[in-house]
């Protein structure tokens, strides 16, 4: 993404023409296996290791990766002085509420569950994007939010039982999801005219500062060395969904208004689910299928004909 693509997010009411959806399809197929593989990892990252503790360190990995990436790739790392507010805002509602809570869920209840109750992140987007920003929802694009209610819905009903014996993490899911919808929603309104990459490089690399207080007041009180496992599962978490995902997040933010980039990952979950069904053994069945197939439809809505706005 350029910097005047960038620099256009802010203010992107446009539907999207052919070779920006073509675009976007690239970056959410991209998207959808590095966030929606790893759910079934996160009890394994934080198996031996705090919460704290393991985002500090998969952040750090990351941000150090993407900017590293930037770099070589020639892009300046510099951001002007007067973003710094709320590029920080931005990233504490999305990289440290999200990430720390999205994880404390995915502890509380099953993996796909979990992703399920976190990706209602796009009903939030477009509630706040219409109660807050005063955006129109067009007619396609509310029933593509509709759709995309439905698959939640249909996903959610299998695990009521577990949302009512863990109401924390129901509520932490759910607060995780707020935090990203209002993290992107800062960073799509800004003037901040920057790559995706250095952007989710710095977000990372800020997200780090609490967490590692985190880690240190609420996290392990002994260093040790973790096994293998927990190694291997951290690292991949770093490098892959919190890199490559959030850069191709940010990518995709900044070509499409934010309710319709929120409403193309609701295929997440349904990758988080059978994920889940392959690692740990997850229901499967009809409630699930039905639910991809309304995810399907809500992404052909919004991506592959333009919204009317």
């Amino acid at each position: 993404m350029n910097a005047k693509a960038v620099a256009a997010a802010g203010t992107a009411t446009v539907a999207p023409d052919s070779a920006t959806r073509r675009r976007a399809l690239a970056l959410l197929v991209v998207l959808t296996l590095a966030w929606g593989s790893t759910w079934p990892l996160l009890s394994t990252a934080v198996h031996e290791v705090s919460v704290w503790t393991f985002r500090t360190v998969s952040v750090i990995l990351a941000g150090i990766a993407v900017l590293g990436t930037a770099r070589l790739r020639g892009h300046s790392l510099r951001i002007e002085r007067r973003h710094w507010p709320r590029i920080c805002t931005a990233t504490f509602f999305y990289f440290v509420l999200w990430n720390v809570a999205s994880t404390y869920a995915a502890i509380l209840l099953p993996s796909g569950q979990a992703a399920v109750i976190g990706f209602t992140m796009p009903l939030w987007s477009a509630l706040l994007s219409w109660a807050v920003l005063g955006e129109r929802l067009g007619a396609r694009l509310v029933l593509g939010v509709a759709l995309g209610a439905t698959a939640v819905l249909l996903l959610m009903v299998p695990s009521f039982a577990a949302y009512a014996q863990a109401p924390a993490g129901l509520a932490l899911g759910l607060v995780a999801a707020i935090g990203w919808a209002i993290g992107t929603l800062i960073i799509k309104r800004s003037d901040i005219v920057v790559s995706a990459l250095v952007l989710t490089g710095w977000q990372l690399l800020i997200s780090a500062v609490p967490t590692a207080i985190g880690a240190f007041v609420l996290g392990d009180g002994d260093w040790f060395v973790p096994s293998w496992q927990s190694i291997a599962a951290i690292a991949y978490i770093g490098l892959v969904p919190m890199a490559i995902g959030n850069v191709a997040w940010f990518a995709i933010v900044g070509i499409l208004p934010v309710n319709v980039a929120g409403l193309a990952v609701v295929a997440v979950p349904v990758v988080a689910m059978l994920a889940g069904a392959l690692v740990h053994g997850e229901p499967l069945g009809a409630l699930q299928l039905t639910a991809m197939a309304c995810s399907f439809a809500a992404l052909w809505l919004v991506l592959m004909r333009p919204v009317a706005r």
